[in-house]
Formats: structure tokens, C-alpha cells, sequence
């Protein structure tokens, strides 16, 4: 009886396991790809800042954000004035848009978030939210079933239209069928650039059988080269992760000297302490 009620046991383990491991298969993203940053590259950080205010301050807001705070790009007021505002606010107002919530809810079924902290809210296991935001941005493709004509693999089903396919021109999607995850997998591991795998079944011969679908992109010709779109991902990214924590450099260089206080600190205290003790035994 009692290696009747084991063997059952085992066998419910080893099927919630497999059910496990299929799930997993079946709800996997699409694989992010790391976003190149450097956060000290002033450059790419001012070309960010221009791309991001042309194109996403349109919809979105950055209403944590105050566009005087770009002086710490190296601009200068009158340079914010002149080519980064075209609004008439003030340079030290918040970066807001004048789209209605309400009515931009109708156009694309939500109202377009704020974007001044996506860059960490965006953050997760499978990647950091700059990974999320440059894959994103490169993982838009035409899909006329879609209101908009866009879709995108890292974020399916998206209400937001490709703002930048102008620059990157119209990418297609492409799926490849495999009858085994192995098969699939490795075809994902040499794919180098954003993919997602997806689990699915179909009836063959009066049988379920289990088919693996491997979802790529193929790109299509813009204004730019596709390096030269990747760089301008790569610069609004850079520029994202900066305005979601503008201090960051700063709270790192303090950082750094005060450890370096605290190593200077703890010599000192050792010394006193071998000093009161030296003559204790």
C-alpha cells in the first residue's frame, strides 16, 4: 500500500514537472539583448536627450524631469532654450506634453506612461530596464491585424506605434516551426539578435503534438544604417537612464570616497585596539 501511494507520488511530481518546464517554454519572453551604455558619454547623452524630447515627448511625459537639469549634459541654458524646447515653457518647468490623457486613451486604448523612471521600473530578472528599453525599441514590426499597423516581441499586442520607423524602417516577422525544443533552442542561441521563443500544439494524425516557434525579425531599410539606429537606440537609452536617476554619478563618486573613509577608519581603529590590548593577556 504504501509503495502503491508512492509510486502515485512520484508520478504527480514528475507530471507537475513536466508541466512546469513546458509553462516555462510557453511563457518566456523575448530574450533581451544587452543596451551598450556609457553613462559618461556626454555625446551620446545630448543626442539622447534630442531624440528623446523629437520623439517620445510628443505622447509621453517625463514630469519628474526638469529640462534645466540637462545643464548637467553640458548644455547650456540658452542651448536648451533654443533647440530643445519648442513648447514656450520655461527651462526650469517640468518636460510635460499637452496631449489630453483622456483622449490619448481613445487613440491607443491606454494613456501613454511616464517615461522618467522606465529605465528602473523596467528592471527584472531576465534583464535590466535599459536592456528593456533598447530591445523594445529595435523589436517593432509591421502587423497590419494590429490598430496601429505595428506590434513589437518584447512588449506583444502594444497600443504604441513604431515613432521611429522613419530611422529604422519597416521590419517583418519572421517565424521558423520546430518539432523539438532542442531544436529550437539552439536555433535561438544562434540567432543574434531580439527573438522569442514560444511553445504551441497542433493535431496531427488524430495527435497532439507539440511544436516550437522561434520568432525573428527581418529588417527593413530606413533613413538610417541598421548600426546607425542601433547607436540612436543605444543614445535615447543612455540618455533614459540617466533621467531616471540624474545623481547617479554623483552617488557613486561619494560613494566610492566614502569606503574609502571607512578603509582609512577601520586601520585606525585597529591600531587603537591592538594599542589598548598589547598589554593585556
Amino acid at each position: 500500500m504504501v509503495s502503491i501511494v508512492f509510486g502515485r507520488f512520484i508520478r504527480a511530481v514528475v507530471c507537475v514537472a513536466s508541466f512546469a518546464s513546458f509553462a516555462t517554454v510557453a511563457s518566456e519572453g523575448a530574450r533581451l539583448q544587452t543596451a551598450p551604455i556609457n553613462s559618461h558619454d556626454v555625446a551620446s547623452l545630448q543626442n539622447g536627450a534630442k531624440l528623446f524630447i523629437n520623439y517620445c515627448l510628443n505622447c509621453h511625459t517625463a514630469s519628474y524631469m526638469r529640462y534645466n537639469r540637462l545643464q548637467d549634459l553640458e548644455l547650456t541654458e540658452a542651448q536648451i532654450k533654443d533647440n530643445l524646447i519648442f513648447t514656450g515653457v520655461k527651462v526650469g518647468e517640468l518636460m510635460q506634453v499637452g496631449m489630453d490623457r483622456k483622449d490619448a486613451k481613445a487613440w491607443f486604448g491606454v494613456a501613454p506612461p511616464d517615461l522618467t523612471v522606465t529605465a528602473r521600473a523596467r528592471s527584472s530578472g531576465a534583464g535590466t530596464g535599459s536592456d528593456w528599453i533598447f530591445s523594445y525599441l529595435r523589436s517593432f514590426y509591421r502587423d497590419p491585424s494590429r490598430p496601429t499597423g505595428w506590434n513589437n516581441l518584447v512588449y506583444p499586442n502594444v497600443g504604441m506605434p513604431h515613432v521611429l520607423w522613419q530611422l529604422s524602417g519597416q521590419a517583418q516577422l519572421h517565424e521558423e516551426v520546430f518539432e523539438s525544443e532542442h531544436a529550437a533552442r539552439a536555433a535561438l542561441i544562434a540567432t543574434k539578435g531580439v527573438a522569442q521563443l514560444e511553445e504551441g500544439h497542433e493535431i496531427k494524425d488524430g495527435k497532439t503534438v507539440e511544436r516550437f516557434v522561434l520568432k525573428t525579425l527581418t529588417p527593413g531599410n530606413g533613413a538610417l544604417s541598421h548600426v546607425e539606429y542601433d547607436k540612436a537606440v543605444t543614445d535615447i537609452v543612455n540618455y533614459m537612464t540617466y533621467m531616471a536617476e540624474p545623481a547617479r554619478l554623483e552617488r557613486r563618486r561619494v560613494g566610492f570616497y566614502v569606503l574609502m573613509l571607512l578603509g582609512l577608519l577601520l586601520v585606525l581603529v585597529y591600531a587603537l585596539k591592538k594599542s589598548y590590548w598589547k598589554n593585556i593577556h
